[in-house]
């Protein structure tokens, strides 16, 4: 039983240590890119980086962005008004009102 609890205290010292490690290194910049020659770069990822960003799922992706290109052939005509008549003049509502005297 005295084992267990020793080997239970040292992986937790362990954990803890690896974790300040982490927490050092994720502060200064300098001292991770000696440990990591590649850590100035986007594509790195470590656990120093994971702390750093501030998530532990992923990485944030670059954006790659592009310039659009133009197109010739999307023309736009110009509009001209045109006067359509009202569709109720052409009912004769008023046509066929009651008599005024019924």
């Amino acid at each position: 039983m005295k084992s267990s609890t020793s080997l239970r205290a040292s992986v937790v010292v362990l954990t803890f240590a690896a974790f300040l490690w982490t927490l050092t290194l994720s502060a200064s910049p300098q001292l991770h890119e000696r440990i990591h020659s590649d850590a100035n770069r986007v594509d790195h990822s470590c656990a120093v980086t994971f702390v750093a960003s501030g998530s532990c799922d992923h990485s944030p992706v670059a954006l790659l962005i592009k310039a659009p290109v133009p197109t010739d052939g999307f023309i736009i005509p110009e509009l001209t008004p045109l006067w359509i008549q009202p569709l109720f003049l052409l009912a004769r509502v008023f046509e066929h009102a009651p008599p005024a005297n019924s």
